[in-house]
């Protein structure tokens, strides 16, 4: 059931893609934006009074979090491409919570919570968009979760490419990951401060779950049809430091990274 419905309009101007091209070391694209490039456009710009500790809104925002102290992980996401979006023109972000549930996990409730989002331009719908998120008890910080990771060794749960596709290496640093919290007005300190990262379990600064997505699609992205759709799942944290292998293959225009 949809409670609340939040939009923004604005130009598309190319200062927020000249800014991500260069992040992400690649030409300048137009007029039309690559997949998954909107998510530096439409932005929602909280005061900085409603803000909780972890950075996230505690109140008013989309999702509301289903409790206090709860600790907020990107899990994936699904987005439809259904034509361009382009610089140059307004474009209109209708956004809301599509679902939410509570499952047992191992370590207690997990509060999963799907939002979803809808970019208009030139009267009709170019991108639909489903963010999974899920909120669950904060860990409490231990020992070996204090501990550093070890620089340049590769995340735990790192799959291989798929045969034929050696990857694209990414070296991931606090710069990067401070550059695109700043270029998608992320707030989320788990991503800049590493000590509060490690107040909240984990052993460094965590890489963003849409950067890694973002990274996937760029892999993808010659020879993309204007029509697609794009699946990625987060199954487990990346950290500052470990490395990063990017692979991704279409599949019958769904590509799965």
């Amino acid at each position: 059931m949809i409670t609340e419905v939040r939009e923004v309009t604005e130009l598309i101007t190319p200062g927020p893609a000249e800014a991500l091209a260069g992040l992400l070391g690649v030409p300048l694209p137009g007029p039309d934006l690559p997949l998954l490039w909107h998510w530096v456009y439409l932005l929602d710009r909280p005061p900085q009074a409603i803000l909780g500790r972890d950075g996230h809104p505690a109140r008013g925002g989309i999702p509301v979090p289903p409790g206090p102290g709860l600790r907020r992980m990107f899990a994936g996401g699904r987005a439809w491409r259904h034509g361009p979006l382009r610089i140059g023109a307004q474009a209109t972000r209708r956004t809301w919570q599509a679902s939410s549930a509570v499952k047992q996990g191992r370590s207690g409730p997990l509060h999963f919570v799907t939002v979803r989002t809808e970019i208009s331009q030139g009267g009709r719908v170019v991108v639909t968009e489903e963010q999974d998120l899920v909120y669950r008890e904060p860990a409490p910080a231990t020992p070996a979760a204090l501990a550093p990771a070890a620089p340049g060794s590769p995340p735990a749960a790192a799959a291989a490419p798929p045969a034929g596709d050696a990857g694209q290496p990414v070296e991931v640093n606090p710069v990067l990951l401070f550059r695109f919290s700043a270029l998608t007005y992320n707030a989320h300190r788990i991503h800049y401060d590493r000590d509060y990262a490690r107040g909240e379990g984990y052993p460094d600064l965590v890489v963003h779950g849409p950067l890694q997505a973002l990274l996937m699609a760029e892999l993808a992205r010659p020879g993309l049809p204007e029509r697609c759709e794009y699946s990625y799942r987060l199954v487990a944290p990346l950290f500052d430091g470990q490395g990063l292998i990017v692979s991704a293959a279409p599949e019958t225009g769904v590509i799965r990274g």
